[in-house]
């Protein structure tokens, strides 16, 4: 056989047992996945229930990584003790292998009937049930076929004196071949897959036993390092089920390693046949690790946890600090609480605002997600707000606790919509900016600047005017709106001048200048809201910014410019 149809030829056989096992085990996840994960669920009450729990689970999945990542999920959530959940793990390690014993005999003459029989099965019937099971064994029958091309397809091997070469030196490097099987193994996501093509090529004596050996050594190792890397991400505590049993493995292999040429002779005088003492040295393996760690998954457990240990739990940005629930039967400690979560509400939003500017100046798209995702914990302290202040109000309110109630879910509204303005609004602006490569005229950009600072210093003065309600602070806080008003004119001629000059910056940028400069003092039209209550309770608010016509002097008559006490009732009154 020419030498790339023989490459080719094992690479399809190969795919085609990926493939079918890949089969086998979805079919089986979507018919039993629910009673697997009831059974796994149950079996917290003793290790070796779970151990049972694991055999079978794994046996029905063919595959001990699918068996890890539920079992980690269960861990995770808290539903099984880490001992318990190795346990389950050493179980389905040996689950794993009586598929492997199975598809080790003779067993080709089944392959056309299972895949005749789900083929027809899997098109002539509507239930999901049963068209998993006829998926399943059309995987059955896809690696009973594989492995008879792989066995055909590497005969020629035998009489490669390349070949020869090559795996005469690697069996002079057990850890080097348990390393190779390793790797090959977590790339398939599948020990199984692994073994049985080992097995397929020690059957036409292409591998001799002794490499074999090592070959299912560091297929079991890289069997146990495919879930445990799939886990990267997860918490600590789900990642301690595949760390614990890779170690185990590990600590496995290395034990065996010095013993393979003795184990090759013991397994020859069991089942002589070279596919034979393969797959019983998988299986003597997973039963030897069950045996000496099922005691001391407990131990185990101890050193999972030391080597990954839970972090101390950050606190969410959208979970309440002060909201205390045992309060709410006394509304004025109740309403004390809710103004404090309202503080927490506003950091968050002063955070935005100048995480705002940044993306503005550097173009920073990461940030620029950072402050869209920071609005959605925002939205979700309002509610938890909202929802605090509701529970407070079924109680009788005094006239200055209805108040207070007022104020404080008047001004925590507030927020949430400045949040969705930045959010929705100027995020949108700076994401054009971004794509298109707009920038700013160094004018224009200082401008925006210093319009923005503006605004962030109201909002913190908003925030004294919450809590002190000062009718100093409250009317310093309106004339401010009225200034900021004056500003925003005032940026709008400088903008429209550089317009005329022809300034291409300005030119690019400008609705996005104007649109900023309008969403920002919108912001600041929110934050001023907070000094309303409290100047119409003291009686400073004007009930509207129309002057008496009876009062004027004449329809000629140029308006006189506004007193400082003017300007404030006016802002007021907007």
């Amino acid at each position: 056989m020419h030498a790339t149809e023989l490459f080719t030829s094992l690479i399809g056989g190969v795919a085609l047992l990926l493939w079918g096992v890949r089969m086998v085990r979805t079919g089986m996840t979507r018919a039993f996945g629910a009673t697997l994960r009831r059974v796994l669920a149950a079996c917290a009450k003793s290790r070796f229930i779970a151990f049972g729990a694991g055999v079978g689970a794994a046996g029905l999945l063919q595959s001990s990584t699918a068996a890890a990542l539920i079992v980690s999920s269960f861990a995770g959530r808290g539903l099984l003790t880490l001992a318990v959940a190795l346990a389950v793990m050493l179980g389905a390690d040996i689950g794993t292998t009586f598929a492997a014993q199975i598809l080790s005999f003779d067993l080709g003459w089944l392959s056309p009937l299972l895949l005749a029989g789900g083929v027809f099965v899997f098109m002539g019937v509507q239930s999901d049930r049963v068209r998993n099971l006829a998926r399943i064994a059309i995987g059955l029958g896809l690696m009973l076929l594989s492995l008879k091309l792989i066995v055909g397809a590497s005969l020629p091997l035998r009489e490669s004196a390349t070949f020869a070469m090559v795996l005469g030196s690697l069996a002079g490097e057990t850890v080097l071949a348990v390393l190779l099987a390793a790797v090959i193994t977590w790339l398939a996501h599948s020990s199984l897959a692994t073994v049985l093509l080992v097995m397929s090529l020690t059957a036409s004596q292409v591998i001799p036993v002794p490499l074999a050996l090592a070959l299912v050594l560091g297929a079991n190792l890289g069997g146990a390092f495919a879930p445990l890397a799939a886990q990267s991400g997860a918490p600590a505590r789900a990642r301690q089920v595949p760390l614990g049993n890779f170690l185990m493995r590990g600590i496995g292999v290395a034990a065996c390693i010095p013993l393979l040429p003795y184990a090759a002779q013991l397994l020859a005088t069991i089942e002589p046949a070279p596919a034979r003492i393969v797959i019983n040295a998988h299986t003597a393996f997973n039963v030897a690790v069950a045996l000496v760690f099922l005691p001391l998954v407990d131990l185990v457990a101890v050193a999972c946890a030391r080597i990954l240990p839970e972090p101390k739990e950050s606190e969410s940005p959208s979970q309440p600090r002060y909201l205390d629930a045992d309060l709410t039967d006394s509304p004025s400690e109740a309403l004390a609480c809710a103004a404090r979560e309202t503080l927490n509400l506003g950091d968050k939003l002063a955070q935005m605002l100048r995480q705002t500017m940044q993306v503005f100046e550097r173009d920073d798209a990461k940030l620029m997600k950072q402050v869209e995702d920071a609005d959605n914990a925002v939205d979700r302290l309002y509610e938890a707000i909202k929802l605090y202040l509701v529970s407070v109000s079924r109680n009788a309110l005094s006239e200055e606790e209805s108040r207070r109630y007022v104020e404080i879910l008047t001004f925590v509204t507030n927020l949430e919509h400045m949040g969705d303005i930045i959010d929705k609004n100027l995020m949108e602006l700076a994401a054009k900016k971004i794509k298109n490569r707009y920038s700013f005229s160094p004018e224009g950009l200082a401008e925006i600047k210093r319009f923005h600072g503006r605004v962030s210093g109201n909002l913190q003065l908003a925030f004294n005017v919450f809590m002190t309600r000062d009718r100093a602070l409250a009317r310093r806080l309106l004339s401010e709106k009225s200034l900021l008003r004056e500003a925003e004119l005032a940026a709008a001629e400088s903008h429209f001048t550089r317009l005329r000059q022809g300034r291409p910056e300005s030119i690019e940028t400008s609705s996005i200048h104007m649109d900023v400069v309008r969403d920002l003092k919108r912001i600041n039209g929110h934050l001023t809201s907070v000094a309303y209550p409290i100047l119409e309770a003291a009686g400073e608010l004007s009930k509207s910014r129309l002057r008496d016509l009876r009062e004027e002097p004449g329809p000629l008559a140029q308006p006189a410019l506004l007193s400082p006490a003017a300007g404030e009732s006016k802002s007021a009154a907007e």
